[in-house]
């Protein structure tokens, strides 16, 4: 058995991130985040939408007030409990899931599969995202879309900056960033400090341009391609922020 666990498997770097992560301007920004999704996609009112690695359920809520039939899968048990208590506070009957996204799959059930905010590229190794591709790819039902919304390749070496700091909800967060790997991974080391209280994280995810994202996606069986530099539908460009890939099931 592994004494350490990778780092998206420690309840205690999610729990200590949750104030910055899911942030009040975080939620603020999700109704016209989801209205982007909702336009670009021209998904149609009743379609069944996954949000996969919902989080606290900022997205499955606006999803859910667009009257979509919304699943919500996160690994975190915290976040999933609180996605829950405000779902209910809402009126919204969303199905929140524990799972990890390299084994959820339900075959042929949505319409429209979104991960947003970076929740792609977490794993040592590659296989796994294959197999987080070909879990989405069975899950759709014919015609579906997958969307991604991370940070590009291309973006971050045209942004990056080796150190930041910011402060949101009571924290001061301190970022050291190192591209590792001839830029396949970026690791991060996180300090947070709240009131007296300091904690360290390191945090690896593997990066993906966009032509690389769109080969991974093509392996898992997707046919048709769009990219996007935001999810209003910009294009992916010098001036492009995020990476945003829809991935068409035939």
């Amino acid at each position: 058995m592994r004494k350490e666990k990778y780092w998206y498997e420690q309840k205690e770097l999610w729990h200590s991130s949750k104030p910055f992560l899911f942030s009040t301007d975080q939620w603020a920004r999700a109704p016209a985040e989801v209205e982007n999704v909702v336009n670009l996609l021209k998904i149609k009112k009743g379609a069944s939408v996954l949000d996969l690695c919902c989080g606290v359920g900022r997205h499955s809520i606006e999803l859910a007030r667009h009257g979509f039939h919304v699943t919500g899968v996160d690994r975190t048990p915290d976040y999933l409990k609180e996605a829950r208590r405000r779902a209910k506070k809402e009126g919204f009957d969303i199905q929140f899931v524990k799972d990890d996204m390299r084994h959820f799959r339900q075959v042929s059930f949505f319409d429209v599969v979104l991960n947003l905010f970076t929740s792609f590229g977490y794993f040592e190794h590659q296989e796994d995202d294959c197999r987080v591709v070909e879990n989405v790819y069975t899950s759709l039902k014919k015609n579906g879309v997958f969307l991604v919304e991370v940070m590009g390749k291309e973006v971050l070496a045209r942004i990056f900056q080796k150190r930041d700091w910011f402060e949101r909800n009571g924290c001061i967060i301190l970022e050291e960033r190192e591209p590792i790997e001839n830029w396949t991974y970026i690791k991060s080391r996180w300090i947070v400090l709240r009131g007296t209280t300091k904690k360290e994280f390191m945090v690896k995810i593997r990066l993906y341009s966009a032509v690389e994202l769109i080969a991974l996606l093509k392996n898992g069986g997707f046919k048709k391609f769009e990219v996007y530099g935001s999810l209003a539908g910009t294009p992916y460009d010098h001036t492009s922020k995020r990476l945003v890939v829809v991935a068409r099931k035939r």
